[in-house]
């Protein structure tokens, strides 16, 4: 065994037996050994936290860099900065909106080599999945793409059009064999164009906007791949789940035995529809954020287990992008930046509701980082990346959009007060931000 070269310690630290006194012991960036917090310490460095929590570091399997193609809107510098102040360790990018989509291994390959020597913390690739690329599936997962994405519904690129069951089938067929997962943007068209037609709407409006994007098409599309996974045996991960509402169907499937996982996001359970004042499209995100009783039901959903983990699904834009002026709801490019408030967001909406610290670690490391078979991530356990968070759940913070590291400082966060402060962050034993500094530079590695 390696020597060790450094050994955190603290009264509380998460681990998956629970949250105690224990020093972690860390050599060549793995955890050799959890031991005893009065055990002594023979190491190059001892770091003696006192009561600081901490916490695996955070693995975020939802976010939108944009880079190659797209980096005005969002590059790997900005934003594994901005995730490295907010606790995560590793992210694992969607396969848009960069240029190309992540869709053969040619476009994956160009967008590893845009991370590489410029990624704070440590990174992963999702590919796509679109109309007739299923022969593309699995020379994608050899070159290192996790697992696939699909839209349902338009997304917002012409470079990403959705899938239709005629497109599903065989690409699911295709990763039921490779044993990897299909994520899914689930909303249908049908309803919302249904929707559409219905109601003529003032484009400020928030409510004309929510109601364009109804529960039905959220349902229906879940109801889709549900039975689409039944067929194919392939695993299913809905992304993004907004409509509470869905939560019976899910507990069924999973009673049923299919092999489904669910996330939902941090504005889902901070945020309801009755507060968000007209024109202010920084709330923009599809599926829409809804009303308060929606919100309080998704938290009982991730609380018992229905939904599995909360993802950030950042997915940043230029401000022109975003009508803010206009405040034109419709015209507006939808997406929350959130990745670096994530953290402190959730860990707000949970305190108030009685969670502990060792949620979040379920909520915002092991289980995600199981979805994306990251074995070596997720856990403060021997053998894993000494991938660690330095949290103080008491300190309190006013969020101020210009000091956030994200590319645009766009944020429905803005003036809000959340509880939880990232003190220091590690990637592999290697403290990449410390307190608003960033002392290790681009050491994120591509994890495969």
């Amino acid at each position: 065994m390696a020597p060790a070269e450094l050994v955190i310690a603290s009264r509380r630290v998460a681990t998956p037996d629970g949250i105690g006194p224990a020093a972690v012991v860390i050599a060549q960036g793995v955890i050799t050994a959890v031991r005893a917090y009065g055990e002594p310490r023979d190491a190059t460095r001892l770091l003696d936290l006192g009561d600081a929590v901490v916490l695996p570091g955070v693995v975020d399997t939802h976010v939108h860099v944009n880079e190659p193609g797209r980096t005005q809107w969002e590059g790997f510098v900005t934003a594994t900065r901005a995730a490295a102040a907010g606790g995560v360790t590793t992210i694992v990018d969607m396969p848009l909106n960069s240029v190309p989509v992540t869709t053969t291994v040619q476009a994956l390959e160009q967008k590893a080599r845009s991370a590489a020597g410029h990624a704070v913390v440590d990174y992963a690739f999702w590919g796509g999945v679109v109309p007739g690329n299923a022969d593309r599936l699995a020379p994608l997962a050899r070159a290192g793409a996790l697992g696939f994405k699909c839209f349902m519904v338009a997304s917002g690129i012409d470079e990403f059009p959705p899938v239709a069951e005629a497109d599903l089938r065989p690409a699911m067929t295709r990763l039921a064999e490779l044993g990897l997962p299909l994520l899914v943007h689930a909303e249908l068209p049908g309803p919302i164009a249904q929707a559409a037609a219905a109601a003529p709407a003032d484009p400020r409006r928030y409510a004309a906007y929510l109601a364009s994007r109804p529960r039905a098409a959220e349902l229906d599309a879940i109801d889709a791949i549900l039975g689409l996974s039944r067929e194919t045996g392939c695993r299913v991960h809905i992304v993004h789940l907004s409509a509470a509402d869905a939560l019976s169907r899910l507990r069924d499937a999973r009673r049923a035995g299919l092999p489904l996982t669910v996330e939902t996001c941090p504005h889902y359970l901070t945020f309801a529809a009755d507060d968000i004042a007209d024109g202010a499209t920084a709330w923009k995100c599809a599926p829409p954020i809804r009303e308060r009783e929606n919100r309080e039901r998704l938290w009982t959903g991730l609380a018992e287990g229905t939904i599995d983990f909360v993802a950030s699904d950042h997915s940043p834009a230029p401000p022109e992008l975003r009508c803010l002026e206009a405040g034109d709801f419709f015209r507006a490019w939808g997406g929350v930046a959130s990745l670096e408030l994530a953290l402190a967001v959730t860990w707000t909406g949970a305190r108030a509701r009685g969670h502990d610290p060792r949620d979040l670690a379920r909520w915002l490391a092991e289980r995600p980082a199981r979805l994306a078979g990251l074995r070596g991530k997720g856990r403060i356990a021997p053998g894993a990346d000494a991938d660690l968070v330095v949290f103080d759940p008491d300190a309190r913070f006013t969020v101020d959009p210009s000091r956030l590291r994200q590319r645009h400082p766009i944020t429905p966060y803005a003036g809000m007060t959340l509880y939880g402060v990232v003190r220091q962050t590690f990637v592999r034993g290697c403290c990449v931000y410390d307190e608003g500094t960033f002392p290790a530079g681009a050491v994120g590695q591509w994890v495969r």
